[in-house]
């Protein structure tokens, strides 16, 4: 039991988890937009996403994420370096449009890090800003990188599943930012801090009614797409009710970051249903 723990614990840790999250919230996009995805972008932005992420947890300063002494975060850096091996290879096989737009991305999630001039402030402790550079980047991502230049998909619906995605993202933050509230500086001056944990779950509450009205301003609206929306919509609501301040060790790192993956799942069901 307590080596499946560390197993599970390392799951989390090294971003596996995340980088899940994300290939689910592309898989999303394929069947909503009925487009495919080449198996090479999905292979690189999986492990890039754990390489991106581990940087952005373990390299606020880049000499502690080389010269790493904890014998756990070497090992989450080795798992890294394969994943960086992984994602660079699959690089080569990516259009030139698609490269300049993840080189565009990833150099936000560095800049997200590490500063862009020696003392300056990096974008995720400019005040208020954490959280949408965040969605930004993972709407990018997951929309606009899978859909781009595909012949046969409608810009407008594309235009509302990146505003949908860029909210879904804002909302799933929430339980983090009230999470995090006990060790986030003042000066970061998140949404908790600002408007306190309840307000900060309204709004979360609100977000997700406008995600889902969205979704019937589509041009080609399927029952799917309406349906599965419906589910995300009553999970999110679920999870603005039951969001605390004190939570479990992994309320937000696993469950609410699961979401996506539930809502992978949900999708390939109701499409089974239909």
């Amino acid at each position: 039991m307590k080596y499946a723990k560390r197993l599970f614990d390392f799951y989390l840790d090294a971003s596996i988890h995340v980088a899940f999250a994300v290939l689910a919230l592309m898989e999303v996009t394929a069947i909503l937009l009925n487009i495919s995805i080449d198996r090479h972008l999905k292979f690189f932005v999986f492990f890039g996403t754990m390489t991106a992420y581990n940087f952005v947890k373990y390299g606020v300063e880049a000499k502690k994420y080389i010269l790493v002494a904890n014998r756990y975060h070497k090992n989450i850096q080795f798992f890294s370096i394969i994943a960086l091996i992984i994602a660079c290879y699959s690089a080569f096989y990516l259009n030139e449009n698609e490269l300049y737009l993840m080189v565009g991305l990833f150099l936000l999630t560095g800049l997200y890090a590490v500063p862009l001039l020696p003392h300056t402030k990096n974008l995720r402790n400019l005040a208020g800003l954490k959280v949408f550079i965040v969605a930004l980047v993972w709407a990018g991502i997951t929309v606009v990188l899978p859909s781009f230049e595909k012949p046969n998909v409608i810009l407008w619906d594309v235009g509302i599943e990146v505003i949908q995605r860029i909210l879904l993202v804002l909302i799933l933050l929430v339980p983090f930012e009230i999470r995090d509230l006990k060790y986030d500086a003042a000066a970061l001056k998140t949404i908790p801090q600002r408007f306190g944990v309840h307000k900060t779950l309204v709004f979360g509450g609100f977000l997700a009614i406008i995600l889902y009205g969205l979704t019937f301003l589509k041009e080609d609206l399927t029952p799917l797409d309406a349906i599965t929306k419906g589910i995300l919509f009553l999970i999110l609501g679920h999870i603005m009710l039951y969001t605390k301040k004190n939570q479990n060790k992994y309320y937000a790192s696993f469950w609410v970051e699961a979401i996506p993956i539930f809502w992978w799942i949900s999708i390939l069901l109701v499409e089974i249903g239909i």
